[in-house]
């Protein structure tokens, strides 16, 4: 998955109350009612800790600041530690961290620290964005077409078929379809034999990877992929239900995850 930028992170606040309502169109849950349904938890209001890092690429613009206000939507109380690193991770517990977030250029966790449950941001993101297209109130069957299958998609997809969903996968490395295929059971899409799905689950960093064909009236797309996957004319053409947001959504499954 492709890094955030600063500018993905603008007005935050503004496109969870956004994807809430999308989530609360398409499911008749908000994003909160959909992790209680994945993970059968319940937030105690518990302290997240919200650690800078440095390492890599370094600290991106927005980032804990974006965090702070996402954990504080969702009901969590959180503070962002002054020190980075090792250091602010000393921080955030010597200040009663119950929950640590951070993230590298590799891996966004949450920590539990009265529990020991530990959760990694690519699988939350996936299972929680398959699970927000399984609700689709409006969907004609139980086919479902999966587009990319890497570290979010792989579970996203597992999660589908899990579920009982006809999965239909496509990736553009053949690797990871014949893995999918393999671990999973499903069935590889062609793309060159195209059919309408009314549930669609993206999990790409590369733009308008769902092409015209596969699109049914009123179909949703289900995508924590930057940028975005279907252009403004084709979702204007089909009326499609798109629910897509860079960071919030993700992180409230990685909460829920480890309560």
């Amino acid at each position: 998955m492709a890094l955030l930028t600063p500018e993905d992170l603008d007005n935050i606040k503004r496109q969870l109350q956004e994807a809430d309502s999308a989530v609360r169109r398409v499911t008749g849950l908000d994003i909160k009612g959909v992790c209680k349904a994945l993970y059968g938890t319940t937030s105690g209001f518990e302290t997240v800790g919200i650690v800078p890092v440095t390492s890599g690429n370094g600290i991106i613009g927005n980032f804990s600041a974006s965090l702070h206000a996402i954990v504080e939507y969702f009901g969590f109380d959180s503070f962002v530690t002054e020190m980075p690193d090792v250091s602010g991770y000393y921080e955030a517990v010597q200040n009663g961290a119950e929950i640590i977030l951070m993230a590298d250029d590799h891996t966004f966790l949450a920590h539990n620290l009265t529990n020991g449950k530990i959760a990694n941001n690519q699988p939350c993101t996936g299972m929680i964005y398959a699970e927000i297209a399984s609700l689709y109130t409006k969907a004609d069957s139980r086919d479902v077409l999966v587009v990319g299958l890497g570290k979010v998609g792989f579970p996203g997809a597992a999660h589908l078929v899990h579920k009982g969903f006809n999965v239909y996968g496509y990736d553009a490395d053949k690797n990871l379809l014949n893995k999918a295929i393999s671990k999973l059971g499903i069935t590889s899409f062609d793309p060159e034999t195209p059919r309408k799905f009314s549930i669609i689950f993206e999990a790409t960093p590369c733009a308008d990877t769902i092409p015209e064909a596969v699109l049914s009236e009123k179909c949703i797309i289900s995508t924590p992929g930057i940028p975005c996957a279907i252009s403004a004319e084709l979702q204007q053409k089909y009326d499609v239900e798109l629910v897509m947001e860079p960071l919030g959504i993700g992180t409230a499954s990685m909460l829920y995850s480890i309560l």
